[in-house]
């Protein structure tokens, strides 16, 4: 099963987005989607094989945004897809075996997804986020609430991933509605003490 916490990448330069994901496995976080944009193909797959030398030091798991090719030339261990980016199905021909993440914002968003038998669930945003450019409507409690209770009327188990603003008060609520996990970048990232955060986090996450 999918580790609980996962970070994704953020950075002003694909360097910096290394340095962050180090930081991030550093303080022990298993799971990681280094998420690249306006980049061409040959820098995106030349700092996915850096950032999967990183995670296989760490013994981690690396997904990649939205570009199968690069998930497959850098040895990825998952892809994750947005609502515009390449069908999923096209992505398991590209990268079989691999597992697949894709991204959910209304219940209609989740039978598409698991329809197209992802592995996992990205559902969001919680709340607003600055690291998103177009933001879907925001959820809340509320919203996840309403989407798990659908999914369980019709018996639909893909682990679900709360993303978008997620901060460390609203972690229990979360976790108690039903969903897997968490995708966080921010919280991280702009974090002075990253290990403290990631062992408070997961505490919740595995009711430790």
């Amino acid at each position: 099963m999918l580790h609980k916490l996962q970070y994704i990448s953020q950075g002003t330069t694909p360097n910096e987005h290394l340095i962050n994901i180090e930081a991030a496995l550093d303080a022990g976080i298993k799971l990681i989607q280094l998420r690249l944009k306006n980049i061409s193909d040959v820098l995106y797959i030349d700092y996915a094989n850096k950032a999967k030398e990183l995670c296989d030091k760490y013994e981690a798991l690396l997904i990649i945004n939205d570009n199968a090719t690069v998930a497959k030339h850098s040895y990825a261990d998952a892809l994750h897809l947005g609502l515009d980016d390449m069908n999923v199905l096209e992505a398991k021909k590209i990268i079989p075996n691999k597992l697949i993440g894709g991204t959910a914002n209304t219940f209609e968003h989740i039978q598409q997804r698991c329809a197209e038998k992802v592995d996992y669930i990205g559902l969001g945003p919680y709340q607003f986020t600055s690291t998103k450019k177009k933001l879907s409507p925001i959820l809340g409690i509320e919203g996840y609430q309403n989407i798990i209770h659908e999914m369980k009327k019709e018996n639909l188990t893909t682990p679900i991933y709360a993303i978008g603003g997620v901060e460390l008060k609203d972690i229990e609520a979360i976790i108690n509605i039903g969903v897997h996990g968490i995708a966080v970048s921010g919280l991280i990232t702009h974090s002075d003490n990253k290990e403290k955060l990631v062992i408070e986090i997961n505490k919740i996450l595995y009711h430790a």
